[in-house]
């Protein structure tokens, strides 16, 4: 079977994009989220992006309190960087991301590529003159003294002016984490900590490198699967690669019949031809005849991977995620990180936190329904019963809105606490 001739209503789909990323469960029904539980989320999406914007909690804490509630982030941690519950580790895949150690080898193909034919920036530095030589003393000084990082080497240069202008240390830490010799093991005030991969990486792990094709279908599979639904092109919007390689494998699945096309009804009596992998169709047939619905209230990442595929959100729900937060502040049209709402199988609007840990205060900077949602009383009550949660989670415990579109909203939600 490759294709389906049946059109799928938008609700359907909707519900299982949104199932297929832990994004359904009803507010309150909860397990208490475990080690377990945290991990299988992320086992679920094949990764969570890292980022290092600090308004409320890292983005990649939010993803997984999205989904699970309030949680414990030191648990999170422990599964990446403790060595006695490590499963997790991080890596390259749509970005910098939290993986699971079982996916390992498929980092090992990338890691040979960028040793053995160094892209032009990294072949240029590696050209200098001394940065042989400093990777080799890098390299020495982990081995012999243990997982250090990039401030643990001293710097007598100029002041670097911009972010990605690191110090050369840096440059070599992130040459040998980038070929695989070096791994993260820990993280101090979001510093990373580097330390050799064979000190990091379990004796469990499995360290079989697959060929670059095997890699591609892995990650191509697992894409599809997470999205739940999509188009071709934006496979390559979840994975770490390149479009024609992506896209290479999708059509190879396709014939074979792993990979299933489909019909999905749109907006305008539209219909677009998506795909989805054949193990997800049985729960697209529970989305359709509403077994599976989505029941969720929940605030999300700008890095969620919800929006990893480019456009999907504007097709599927009529919303554009935006990050704002590199824009000069008068060009901004909602905040400086604005978080999407979801209130069951809909995008309804966003709004932009600002956390005040010393006081334990959350500031919403703005608040937006969309045009065309009614506030209902209802609405209110399940997006003030995740914004309760939400607090609960940064150790908030008073709220304060400065700007409400509508007002109502913002009075409706603070009439609540």
């Amino acid at each position: 079977m490759k294709s389906s001739s049946l059109t799928y209503p938008l609700s359907a789909v909707r519900a299982l994009a949104l199932y297929a990323q832990g994004l359904t469960t009803p507010n309150g029904s909860e397990l208490p989220p475990t080690m377990e539980s945290i991990y299988s989320q992320v086992e679920r999406l094949g990764g969570v992006q890292i980022d290092t914007l600090h308004v409320v909690q890292r983005s990649h804490y939010l993803v997984l309190w999205s989904r699970l509630g309030s949680y414990n982030p030191v648990d999170f941690n422990r599964l990446i960087y403790d060595s006695a519950h490590r499963r997790l580790f991080e890596g390259w895949q749509h970005a910098a991301t939290i993986i699971p150690l079982a996916d390992y080898r498929y980092q090992m193909p990338a890691q040979r590529r960028r040793r053995e034919l160094p892209g032009k920036v990294s072949a240029h530095w590696l050209s200098e003159p001394g940065n042989a030589e400093l990777i080799k003393m890098v390299r020495q000084r982990i081995t012999s003294e243990g997982a250090l990082r990039a401030s643990d080497f001293e710097y007598d240069g100029p002041r670097r002016g911009s972010w990605w202008d690191w110090k050369p240390a840096k440059n070599a830490l992130e040459h040998l984490y980038a070929w695989g010799e070096l791994a993260i093991s820990d993280r101090l005030n979001f510093q990373r900590v580097y330390d050799l991969t064979q000190r990091v990486l379990p004796a469990w792990v499995d360290r079989t490198e697959p060929t670059p094709e095997q890699r591609d279908r892995y990650w191509v599979e697992l894409a599809v699967r997470a999205l739940g639904v999509c188009s071709p092109a934006q496979v390559a919007d979840y994975t770490y690669l390149p479009s024609g390689r992506a896209l290479s494998q999708v059509k190879t699945l396709l014939a074979e019949g792993t990979i299933l096309s489909i019909q999905v009804s749109v907006a305008d009596g539209m219909e677009q031809n998506m795909i989805i992998h054949r193990q997800n169709l049985p729960l697209l047939e529970q989305a359709t005849a509403g077994v599976i619905q989505a029941r969720r209230t929940t605030f999300l990442s700008p890095f969620d991977s919800l929006f990893w595929a480019r456009g999907r959100d504007q097709l599927l729900w009529g919303f554009r995620n935006m990050l704002e937060a590199y824009k000069p502040e008068p060009i901004r049209i909602w905040g400086y990180f604005c978080l999407p709402i979801l209130y069951k199988d809909r995008l309804i609007g966003r709004l932009d936190p600002r956390l005040d840990r010393n006081n334990k205060r959350l500031t919403l900077k703005s608040l937006y329904l969309d045009e065309g949602y009614e506030l209902s009383d209802e609405l209110v009550h399940s997006v003030a019963t995740a914004m309760a949660d939400f607090m609960a989670f940064h150790g908030a415990n008073e709220l304060l809105i400065e700007k409400s579109q509508p007002v109502e909203f913002g009075d409706g939600l603070l009439s609540t606490f």
